[in-house]
């Protein structure tokens, strides 16, 4: 089962990380109620899209189409392919391989040259069957074919403009045509700028689905693609309801049971975040695409800080001889041990941690940043600077890639990290300096959907320092700054609180603190700042 981020990396490295997933899930952590092989789903939501093809064919395709708006990429390959078997000249049916093959529109990333082969080759067999076609089935086809045209020598985002266009098109055409409404609004949010901070395609998108859903809450797409719509701390409470109804609108399609876990991370839902993500991993035949739902779930675990839930999902899930770092899974392995030193603020832990070997930039830069704010804050300088170094080539490499979403994010890694090596080295003007660049820069586009958040938001890191430097007043401005982007973050809490009482804002830390300890009512007992919380309030 391919994951919508999933790429494949070798048999042996899935078989390893396979293995360390199955004790992942062995009672009593997780049980195994949920689990659903590829290709065996019958509870995916309610798709109406008629085809003129074999009247035996039409639950089977509308089946598919379910798979495929909940980015259950290879069993709806598998189901079209079974169409095409049965029905040889459904046009749409080979529409429907080609639109597997495109994989998650959501990450900007482009397909692999075998799969933009073979899309090619299945649009190229269903224009030949085209002539049998409705104008709208027509319509659906051309739209895929504007995407693969030139695909050797056109960017992946520049060909999704033109699938926006053709899904505008075949809208405006058919607008009885709810299918078409929905890839149309689909596609408008897949290309919205990560620096567009108006939200307007993301909004656009949602006016399209939004009316749908109220009157065909059962239809998966519309559930998946407006939590991706509203995928921002502005726009989060707007997809509650979304959130709350997709993974029962769609329980056997592991990523509707993820999905929700967006929203809820959003909003700091930090329970339902881990119900939802422990139920996507349990249903994930793919191991390898498991640690996405994991990586969210050992996020949330952190926040309540129950640390030993998320050292076993961790430990677990790393424990093999071949550590995978394929793809933009990568990201979620090499950021669970990462997340689970740094939200701990174990900086001696953090410094020490493991580089991977053969990442994509923007994942390597991961470990590097948290090995240099780790070693700068604890007094290693100079093992931080070569850190930092790192990161600016790997932001240069990213440059020369033109790949400027990834470029600013590990920049403003740098620039963070950079104000800690500046504090390190006695340079107090130059840290603030940095870190409040840091803040600034990184506040300038969205997180990827492939993470829950930043590693450590550099805004609450800047707060950190402030606080260090005894400016607790502009060291609370910057922690409630992070609250409003990432609520019910506990190292924010427990900053602002800090920051409230050195400030004489009294009520204001008792506030903040009693929300931390609501926060980690479950959890460890020795975590220092559940004691500096008890403490205070304890001695009000």
């Amino acid at each position: 089962m391919r994951h919508p981020y999933f790429v494949a990396p070798s048999l042996r490295r899935a078989a390893l990380l396979s293995a360390a997933v199955t004790l992942l899930f062995a009672p009593p952590l997780l049980s195994q109620d949920h689990d659903h092989p590829a290709g065996d789903a019958s509870r995916l939501g309610r798709v109406i899209f008629p085809v003129t093809c074999s009247a035996s064919v039409q639950p089977q395709f509308e089946r598919a189409v379910a798979m495929l708006h909940s980015f259950w990429f290879e069993s709806a390959h598998a189901a079209f392919t079974s169409i095409i078997a049965s029905d040889p000249g459904c046009a749409m049916a080979h529409w429907g391989v080609a639109m597997t093959t495109l994989g998650n529109p959501m990450t900007r990333a482009t397909p692999s040259a075998a799969a933009l082969a073979e899309g090619t080759s299945a649009i190229a067999r269903a224009r030949e069957l085209g002539a049998t076609a409705s104008h709208r089935e027509q319509m659906y086809i051309d739209a895929v074919g504007a995407y693969l045209a030139d695909h050797e020598t056109r960017a992946h985002m520049d060909r999704m403009q033109s699938l926006e266009r053709a899904f505008a098109a075949l809208h405006d055409a058919h607008p009885e045509d709810m299918e078409a409404a929905i890839f149309h609004a689909r596609t408008l949010v897949a290309n919205a700028s990560p620096a567009d901070s108006t939200f307007a395609a993301q909004l656009k998108g949602a006016a399209i689905m939004q009316p749908l859903f109220d009157q065909h809450p059962e239809h998966p797409g519309l559930a998946h693609y407006l939590i991706h719509a509203y995928d921002a701390p502005q726009l989060a409470a707007r997809g509650r309801t979304a959130a709350f109804a997709y993974a029962d609108i769609a329980p056997d399609a592991p990523h509707a049971l993820h999905m929700p876990s967006h929203i809820f991370t959003r909003l700091g839902y930090w329970d339902e975040s881990i119900e939802t993500n422990a139920r996507s991993a349990r249903a994930e035949p793919d191991s390898n695409a498991a640690v996405h739902p994991l990586d969210y779930m050992v996020y949330a675990y952190l926040q309540q800080g129950r640390d030993t839930e998320a050292r076993r999902v961790v430990e677990r899930v790393i424990r093999i001889d071949d550590r995978f770092y394929g793809g933009l899974m990568g990201y979620n392995f090499t950021a669970m041990p990462a997340r689970f030193a740094v939200e701990r603020s174990a900086w001696a832990e953090a410094a020490a941690l493991a580089l991977p070997v053969g990442a994509t930039p923007y994942v390597q830069a991961l470990i590097h940043f948290a090995r240099a704010v780790g070693a700068a804050r604890t007094g290693d300088a100079a093992s931080a600077r070569t850190d930092l170094s790192e990161l600016g080539r790997l932001k240069a490499d990213l440059d020369a890639a033109n790949d400027t979403y990834w470029a600013t994010v590990v920049e403003a890694q740098r620039l963070a990290a950079a104000a800690w090596v500046a504090r390190a080295s006695g340079d107090d003007d130059e840290a603030l300096l940095l870190a409040r660049r840091a803040a600034d820069l990184e506040e300038t586009v969205e997180k990827h959907p492939v993470t829950p958040g930043p590693l450590l938001p550099a805004r609450e890191l800047e707060g950190d320092l402030l606080l260090e430097l005894g400016r607790a007043r502009e060291a609370l401005a910057a922690y409630e700054r992070t609250l409003e982007r990432e609520p019910r973050r506990a190292r924010a809490l427990y900053g602002a609180a800090r920051a409230a009482e050195q400030a004489g804002e009294a009520e204001l830390a008792a506030t903040r603190y009693r929300e931390l300890v609501d926060l980690m009512d479950r959890g460890e007992a020795s975590r220092p700042e559940l004691v500096a919380a008890r403490r205070y309030l304890a001695n009000r």
